[in-house]
């Protein structure tokens, strides 16, 4: 009975392998299947060709950097400000299929930064474009009569001067703020959709608003304080509407209306629901990919791969013989597993994820020595060899779990707490592990228990 479930499982192995290493490479299995077709006649269906997902260092793309303007917000808004603001645009370039796009955020000193990188997008100008379509809704109170005569007094003042004579007039910053209104903090980071509809009296277009419930309440204070005066909405720091508060509004709704045609509603509802910001941005920087340097990228990680996957063949054979050559075997079936599983998920391969899968294939590996290890042991002291195999398997468990599992954890708290290459790596790194720890202990124990036969088995340098 233990025989047969050995067999089985054996079974089991060479099916998944097989589908596992078709599954990350279908070219040869699919030419035959046309070679067959032809000859025969008949329509057999091809293997699935899924592509691998390919990050920006190995395919080419663009990289953007933006910094955020928060000079309207309170500190301790700025964290979900930014955090709200990345939200956004990686929405905003979902929508136009961009794959796996990178979003993150970033703090130097007293700038706040959002990094895009867009793998596939050759073109910067597509790529601005992209984000730069993503509208900052804002709506502003109206300032008191003096606060605007104050501020139009110091702008007649300033007319004419340099930059360096300004700083020598007392406020001088004055003069530089809006004179009609002051920003809040209703903004469309609260947004919760937009729709188009029309005036019931002119047929005119109008853009409905409704609030998330956070931004409700906000509303409902803003009106609540304003009856009576104007309350500005802007769109990309321009006037849109300059609508007067009649009474409090609850609900958490608005409108928009203004000088705008059907089609220009349509774009601005549109990119509303696509991420209104919750604070305006600026571009800085910006870098192209190339594809030849994404493809020069790619062919050296693979050759790293390939040298490293042949160094620990080379290694296992010379030292652990036959056990090591089964071992490398296994290793074969690890990797068309691994790179099965990145393909299905999917997973985007960078340079740092393509690490992070060389190091959890040493790591199987490892796994492999800690188990011939201890059955060496066993065998020296003259037991059998499958019963040397189960104790030395027994007896290098704990080792092997807490090894991976400590790996696991670490790359956990790294993908959790981590971004962009960082997330790649420890991603990698946990499926790796998981299919290491999966392959050392049951398949190539199952390879051991079919395939070495009793007269290798007496044999005893071979082990």
């Amino acid at each position: 009975m233990m025989r047969k479930r050995v067999y089985l499982f054996f079974i089991f192995i060479i099916v998944l392998a097989f589908f596992a290493g078709n599954l990350s490479e279908p070219k040869y299995l699919n030419q035959g299947i046309d070679f067959i077709n032809g000859k025969i006649g008949i329509k057999i269906p091809s293997f699935w060709n899924i592509p691998f997902r390919l990050g920006l260092d190995l395919q080419g793309g663009t990289h953007l950097v933006y910094e955020a303007d928060l000079s309207q917000i309170e500190k301790q808004e700025y964290s979900s400000a930014m955090q709200g603001l990345r939200d956004i645009i990686e929405r905003r370039v979902n929508l136009f299929g961009v794959t796996e796009p990178v979003v993150q955020t970033q703090e130097t000193s007293s700038h706040y930064r959002l990094v895009v990188e867009l793998a596939g997008i050759k073109d910067p100008a597509q790529a601005i474009q992209m984000i730069g379509q993503t509208p900052f809704l804002e709506f502003r109170e109206q300032k008191t009569e003096e606060e605007t005569e104050q501020i139009l007094v110091q702008r007649k003042e300033l007319e004419g001067k340099t930059f360096e004579e300004m700083q020598e007039i007392e406020n001088w910053q004055i003069g530089l703020q809006d004179p009609y209104f002051n920003s809040t903090s209703l903004t469309g980071q609260y947004l919760k959709k937009a729709e188009l509809g029309f005036n019931e009296n002119t047929g005119s277009p109008l853009i409905s608003l409704q609030f998330n419930d956070e931004g409700a309440k906000i509303f409902e204070d803003l009106t609540s304080k304003n009856v009576g005066k104007i309350l500005a909405i802007y769109i990309d720091g321009v006037p849109i509407s300059t609508p007067v508060v009649q009474e409090k509004i609850s609900g958490g709704k608005a409108q928009i209306t203004g000088s705008f045609t059907i089609d220009e509603a349509k774009e601005l509802v549109r990119n509303l629901n696509a991420g209104a910001l919750p604070v305006p941005i600026k571009l800085i920087s910006q870098q192209s990919v190339g594809p030849i340097l994404g493809k020069i990228s790619l062919e050296q990680s693979l050759k790293a791969g390939i040298l490293g996957f042949l160094a620990i063949l080379l290694f296992m054979i010379i030292f652990y013989r036959i056990p090591g050559f089964f071992a490398s075997l296994v290793l074969s079936i690890f990797v068309f597993i691994v790179l099965a599983i990145f393909k299905l998920i999917p997973v985007t391969l960078t340079l740092a994820g393509i690490a992070g899968f060389i190091l959890s294939m040493g790591m199987a590996v490892d796994a492999n020595i800690l188990i011939f290890s201890r059955m060496r042991e066993e065998l020296k002291e003259g037991k059998g060899f499958l019963i040397s195999l189960q104790e030395g398997t027994r007896r290098a468990w704990p080792s092997i779990r807490d090894g991976n599992f400590t790996t696991i954890l670490v790359a956990l708290i790294l993908f959790i707490f981590g971004s962009g290459f960082i997330k790649g790596f420890s991603l990698t790194l946990i499926v790796g592990n998981l299919v290491g720890m999966f392959s050392a202990i049951f398949i190539t124990n199952n390879f051991l228990k079919c395939l070495i036969f009793p007269k290798i088995e007496k044999i005893k340098w071979l082990l």
